[in-house]
């Protein structure tokens, strides 16, 4: 007995790997999934293409999607910021002192990745800084960081 395998099975399998997605999240089954539509549209448009081949196309279609997907696309996914971080967990980060606290007015400092979802912060610092120093987190006092000078 011969079985043909059809473009619509592919189709069918490529479907049921995609929602197995749902059930086991760890979104690797997915790029198979997707390489099972691809053969499916390939066989769609090249019926003779024999069993082999369509497994080996399968094959690289999800491998190669799954390499792209680690490599490339998911760590221009990750946030890189620092909004929704404790606020324990931002003392001792460092930034660069833009504008110099004076006459009752305090300083501002930027980092150079966002803390607790803003760049720039007024802070209060017992020593003297100017524009462009260094200064590292070791406290809050309200809206505002206590920071010391590197």
């Amino acid at each position: 007995m011969h079985i043909t395998v059809q473009y619509w099975h592919w189709l069918v399998f490529g479907m049921i790997l995609i929602m197995a997605e749902i059930f086991i999240p760890s979104f690797t089954i997915f790029w198979f999934g997707l390489g099972g539509l691809v053969v499916g549209g390939l066989t769609l448009l090249f019926p003779g293409t024999g069993f082999t081949r369509q497994l080996l196309v399968w094959a690289i279609a999800s491998c190669g999607f799954t390499f792209l997907w680690f490599k490339f696309i998911r760590p221009r996914m990750t946030d890189r910021t620092r909004a929704g971080i404790s606020r324990e967990a931002a003392i001792g980060e460092t930034g660069q002192v833009i504008r110099e606290p004076n006459r009752g007015r305090r300083g501002m400092v930027r980092f150079a990745i966002p803390l607790l979802g803003s760049e720039e912060w007024p802070f209060i610092c017992d020593s003297a800084v100017f524009a462009g120093d260094r200064v590292t987190v070791t406290e809050f006092s309200g809206n505002a960081l206590v920071v010391k000078k590197v």
